[in-house]
């Protein structure tokens, strides 16, 4: 368990190198998802980091949703799979893939941006995803 733990932070680390000033950040927000969901299982892929329970609800990732002008000089991007579209400024980009299943983008860039309105969203996607089949 603790060879697993000790490689997906490496992974982790890694997946942040060239944006160092991101993964304060990042740990923000991964250590208040594994405070809420102590069973999550993360995975480090090239291009971003998945967070699952049952299935996948969530990841993160470099990934420009708008005009590079439109966004913070620094930032990662949270998506989320919803059951709904946000009614929020906040979303840079949603998308329904198929009926019933929205992928929010949502940039983050500072420690304010990890707030309640966040995690609310973040345990929506949670709850849709641990109900599917």
């Amino acid at each position: 368990m603790e060879e697993n733990l000790n490689r997906v932070r490496q992974d982790t680390l890694l997946f942040f190198d060239g944006h160092a000033d991101l993964f304060p950040l990042y740990e923000a927000l991964e250590a208040q998802l594994l405070a809420q969901y102590p069973q999550l299982n993360i995975r480090v892929q090239k291009t971003q980091i998945s967070f699952y329970n049952r299935h996948l609800f969530a990841c993160v990732s470099f990934l420009r949703p708008r005009k590079r002008a439109e966004l913070p000089a620094s930032y990662f991007v949270l998506t989320l799979g919803l059951p709904a579209p946000l009614t929020s400024p906040r979303a840079a980009v949603q998308t329904e893939p198929y009926p019933g299943r929205w992928t929010v983008h949502i940039a983050l860039s500072a420690a304010a941006d990890l707030d309640t309105e966040l995690f609310d969203w973040i345990n929506q996607a949670y709850t849709f995803a641990e109900g599917k089949k």
